[in-house]
């Protein structure tokens, strides 16, 4: 998003248009942290054939490595998924640059191979994982997951790959792993936005050991039929639907279980915003703007949703069923 001398703002798409009242706020932390908006490194020239749009620019359907999995309608919404142009070109992945074009725009840079994942803390069997024994680890599932930002805006998507907890079970975490903490790759040569200090790098993000062993935690290599696009997380990521999106890990290196709670990226970033446990709950609005409804991305309204009605937000982004009771006694305003 760009800004005119009169003081209005274009959008190259209809997509990329984030409420004006969150994107002042998220200005205004960028400004307290001392660091402009743009990204001052130009994008790299890519390299991963594999996880790299055939020709650059934005990705197509098709046109990345398929990934056979089969379909997990009993964890799958019913909804209508959000076109693959919006997934891959709608993106909050910060190691790339803080627009939400940059990450479709930068992430040509990164390599996914060869990708190494080490698993080590609390465990019996620590080890260190080749993303092909990842990929072999388990079978590989499409589930239709709700995504929800923490900006306010939501999608579906199907994403593909299987709960974390195989790979847990696989290190046999220790009596004192009480939490699971996940850490993405550090390299500003491949990811360009980390030469601002918008957050300390390596993102880092955690989940309760409970959370992390619930089947509906997914440990994702792909979405749409194919392998990740770099964008989106490659080779690896983190996807946990009842939390907001920023729970999710992208391109994670290391997977550590340890004793003590972790303080994530953002706890340490904006601690007054950002809490551990990031549950998507109308109720509770941290933040400076409302957690109370959403818009939908990509569907109806015409304009890649643009002009369709905002929608009441659900607790635990609708799936409040299969995870209410791990917070069961909790008071969800002081444990946000």
């Amino acid at each position: 998003m760009s800004k005119r001398q009169d003081q209005g703002f274009e959008h190259p798409t209809s997509s990329e248009i984030t409420p004006r009242e969150i994107y002042r706020d998220r200005r205004h932390f960028l400004a307290a942290a001392g660091v402009g908006a743009a990204a001052g490194v130009a994008a790299l020239t890519a390299h991963h054939a594999q996880a790299t749009p055939a020709g650059g620019g934005q990705p197509a359907p098709g046109k990345l490595a398929a990934l056979a999995s089969h379909k997990n309608t009993a964890l799958s919404t019913t909804q209508t998924p959000t076109p693959y142009k919006d997934v891959t070109t709608y993106n909050n992945f910060y190691e790339f640059g803080t627009s939400k074009s940059d990450p479709a725009k930068n992430a040509g840079s990164l390599k996914t191979r060869p990708w190494t994942v080490v698993v080590e803390g609390e465990v019996h069997k620590p080890r260190t994982f080749g993303i092909d024994d990842l990929l072999k680890l388990a079978p590989m599932e499409e589930r239709v997951y709700r995504h929800r930002c923490v900006e306010g805006w939501a999608m579906v998507v199907p994403w593909l790959g299987y709960s974390l907890s195989h790979l847990l079970k696989a290190v046999e975490p220790t009596g004192n792993a009480k939490y699971v903490e996940y850490i993405t790759l550090l390299d500003p040569a491949e990811m360009p936005g980390q030469n601002d200090p918008i957050l300390q790098w390596p993102y880092l993000e955690g989940l309760r050991m409970d959370e992390a062993m619930h089947p509906l935690t997914l440990l994702t290599f792909g979405l749409y039929g194919e392998v990740l696009p770099n964008q989106d997380g490659a080779p690896m990521r983190m996807v946990i639907p009842w939390k907001y999106g920023f729970k999710g890990g992208k391109s994670i290196v290391k997977i550590r279980l340890v004793e003590k709670q972790p303080v994530t990226s953002w706890m340490r970033a904006v601690p007054q915003w950002y809490g551990f446990y990031s549950n998507v709950n109308p109720d509770v609005s941290p933040q400076n703007w409302s957690q109370s409804n959403e818009r939908l991305i990509g569907q109806g309204g015409g304009f890649g949703g643009l002009f369709s009605p905002r929608v009441p937000t659900q607790l635990f982004n609708g799936y409040g069923a299969q995870v209410a009771s791990l917070y069961q006694g909790m008071n969800l305003t002081k444990f946000f």
